[in-house]
């Protein structure tokens, strides 16, 4: 899957600063925690075939979103999709300023740092995200990630005759809390809206005795 291989010696530093990060012990209180919420937008819905063209996140500090704080970054598209164009509406040759993807990777690893992730259906972002890193001969994410489409079924009472659905799309969770969709299909709005959801969703499992990350990641 990697184009080459690289030794522990010969990480690149960006990686290496990045990695020290997890050598420390965080704070286990939630309140000191720090979420980057993350969405990303692609060719494609295929790992191997299919590359980033935007990434998008917000920082949630102290259950608030810190707007001074966002990441919204452009990829040079060395694959294109036009059936997918209509989605996210990246052109391959669009007015918007493009850097390639290992630079992506170094901006996006100085950003995230040790904070906990956060993302809709996290599984496809994280595939997506550690298949380009493994590209560049580097390691997968190290970060803890937290999915708001598992989160938000644990908001719900049920029943023998009501069981949640095995996944709700970010449109739903949007309908549900009343958040605007006015930038939906844009990486860095996606990552808006699924961080308020987030915020929706924590403020109501906060009630909870047990209410924990643990608790989260059960």
């Amino acid at each position: 899957m990697g184009l080459f291989k690289r030794t522990p010696k010969n990480l690149p530093e960006f990686w290496k600063t990045y990695e020290s990060l997890f050598k420390e012990t965080q704070s286990k209180k939630f309140n000191d925690l720090i979420f980057v919420v993350l969405d990303t937008e692609t060719t494609g819905f295929s790992f191997e075939d299919d590359r980033i063209l935007s990434i998008g996140a917000v920082k949630i500090k102290n259950e608030s979103i810190s707007v001074q704080e966002v990441f919204d970054i452009y990829l040079e598209q060395e694959k294109f999709n036009k059936e997918t164009v209509h989605v996210h509406g990246l052109l391959k040759n669009g007015q918007r300023e493009c850097i390639s993807e290992i630079l992506a990777l170094e901006k996006f690893l100085a950003y995230v740092r040790d904070a906990v992730i956060v993302a809709h259906h996290a599984g496809f972002d994280m595939g997506m995200l550690n298949t380009a890193l493994v590209r560049h001969g580097l390691p997968k994410l190290k970060n803890i990630v937290l999915d708001t489409g598992v989160i938000y079924k644990k908001t719900l009472i049920t029943s023998y005759l009501v069981q949640p659905k095995s996944h709700y799309t970010l449109d739903e969770l949007a309908e549900k809390f009343s958040i605007s969709r006015k930038d939906r299909h844009t990486a860095l709005g996606d990552a808006y809206i699924t961080a308020v959801a987030f915020l929706k969703i924590i403020s109501r499992l906060k009630e909870k005795k047990n209410f924990s990350l643990k608790y989260l990641l059960r």
